[in-house]
């Protein structure tokens, strides 16, 4: 006897349908997978055969033929435990195989039974959303997480069994609910930049890299705060829309780092890889390809402490990322894109032993290591980084003083979702660029128009520090934020004054 189920596998953090055919016919009895499975799929017979037995379930000794198709195309992980269960309960005749029609099934099978939960369910759960069917039955702790993607009933259950009773009786499970526009809570132990004391410079720089979409640079001696203020960063953007945390949430799904009864990211991720890293762990990459930390960070914050001890050949794979805000990766047999739109923050020293800016501590370093250490960086790479800011050590009145510490990170913010709205504004005509660091070249020359001292200051500047070409257009992008956290709708030779200053510092840092 002949069943089929339906099954959805990730591909990328998209998804596609998976058609599972059980054949049970006369002969020896076998149980062949066939379709293209890997070791997961193929060892789930052992997982079926157990979870059966514990529940009580006898097959006939008859020889047993799982296809899955597409038949070309790559099927991995344990999801697919739960539909060729259920075909082969279908071919059997334990349930009826009119009832499994028009339901997705997803889930990795115990060997008593019951369902554990698999990966990258938001992305199947959005895919089922757009095919015509009746409902999608996942593992009970995924449940919350697929009712994300709305517009189709979600189907958890707890064990094997309780997916029987339901081709059985459909209205033993209960489908899953989530409200999308429901308020997130915050957790009140987020990073507040209100613990942070001085360093108002560099607050000011943070401040206006959240609110274009920069990426920023801070350079000090060790001990200075860099990584207290990058830690910050993610404290003072915007708040993540419904679109972007959906699209946040698959990735992280995908790639396994949901925590146990999350359902969507209400916060914009915050990473920071070793320095160890390989380029594999920074863009993705695997046999197949899974998202790397620069996808981890999309919608969030990137932050590279050291940068100058992560690998040339590491970093080098950050420009197509920082430029297209994708990231793409080819194997021999497929190609994937993954989004990759992130605000890069980076830390370093500005010299090996760390202390050649720093006034109570004296350099050992010789000219040469300066040079070899900061050659570390290329300037393609520093070019792409909008803000360079030289973070100073934090005098002793500052950490002692008995006043109140600076801003909260909420009233930060306040301004930063102020000036990202005249953005929003600004490029509602624009598809596809959200925020001032987003703009080309022929967009910097429709929306950030110079008047004639603006344009003199900004010449005497490109001489001065010898500016790249690309240099000046993000000079002229961060000058439209300072502008924009001004409530200006023109750019004025002082937003050019201030924009300048963050690129200056390290124009002779790398080459």
């Amino acid at each position: 006897m002949l069943a089929t189920t339906m099954s959805l596998a990730v591909f990328g953090i998209d998804s596609y349908p998976v058609e599972v055919e059980a054949d049970m016919s006369l002969g020896l009895p076998t149980f062949t997978i066939v379709g293209l499975p890997d070791n997961a799929v193929r060892e789930s017979r052992q997982r079926i055969m157990a979870a059966l037995s514990n529940l009580g379930l006898k097959l006939p000794g008859k020889k047993l033929t799982i296809n899955m198709a597409p038949a070309g195309r790559k099927k991995e992980g344990p999801g697919f435990d739960l539909p060729i269960a259920v075909s082969i309960l279908a071919a059997s005749g334990i349930v009826a195989p009119e009832s499994v029609r028009g339901y997705y099934f997803v889930g990795e099978l115990a060997l008593d039974g019951s369902l554990r939960p698999v990966n990258g369910v938001l992305s199947m759960a959005d895919r089922a959303r757009r095919e015509e069917h009746q409902g999608l039955v996942v593992p009970a702790a995924n449940g919350r997480e697929a009712a994300v993607a709305g517009g189709q009933k979600v189907y958890p259950a707890d064990s094997l069994a309780g997916v029987i009773e339901f081709m059985r009786d459909k209205s033993i499970l209960e489908p899953a609910v989530y409200d999308l526009m429901a308020p997130s809570v915050p957790s009140g132990s987020e990073p507040d930049f209100a613990d942070v004391r001085g360093q108002e410079f560099a607050k000011r720089a943070l401040e206006v890299a959240a609110a274009g979409g920069h990426n920023i640079l801070m350079i000090g001696p060790p001990g200075s705060g860099k990584t207290m203020l990058a830690r910050r960063l993610p404290s003072i953007l915007p708040p993540l829309t419904p679109e972007e945390a959906v699209e946040t949430t698959k990735i992280h799904s995908v790639a396994g780092l949901l925590r146990a009864g999350d359902s969507l990211l209400v916060t914009r991720p915050f990473r920071s890889p070793h320095h160890t890293v390989s380029d594999a762990g920074l863009i993705g990459g695997g046999a197949i390809p899974g998202p790397g930390e620069v996808s981890l960070a999309h919608n969030g914050v990137l932050f590279l402490d050291e940068l100058p001890e992560f690998r040339r050949n590491v970093l080098e794979v950050l420009r197509q990322p920082l430029e297209d805000g994708t990231v793409t990766i080819t194997r021999a047999s497929m190609t994937m894109t993954f989004p990759a739109d992130f605000t890069l923050a980076a830390a370093m020293n500005p010299c090996p032993c760390g202390y050649l800016t720093d006034p109570s501590h004296a350099c050992n370093c010789t000219g040469p290591q300066i040079q070899r250490y900061l050659n570390r960086i290329s300037g393609p790479l520093m070019d792409r980084i909008d803000i360079h800011v030289d973070v100073a050590p934090v005098r002793y009145r500052e950490l002692s003083s008995s006043l109140p510490t600076g801003e909260p990170s909420s009233e930060i913010r306040g301004r930063v979702i102020r000036a990202r709205g005249a953005q929003t504004e600004r490029f509602s005509v624009v598809p596809g660029v959200h925020s001032n660091a987003g703009m080309t070249s022929s967009l910097v020359r429709r929306f950030c128009g110079l008047d004639t001292e603006s344009r003199r200051l900004l010449r005497s500047a490109m001489e001065l520090y010898g500016f790249s070409a690309r240099a000046y257009d993000r000079i002229v992008k961060v000058s439209r934020t300072i502008a924009d956290l001004a409530g200006s709708g023109s750019i004025g030779p002082e937003h050019i004054a201030e924009a300048v200053q963050y690129r200056s510092m390290g124009t002779d840092r790398a080459c």
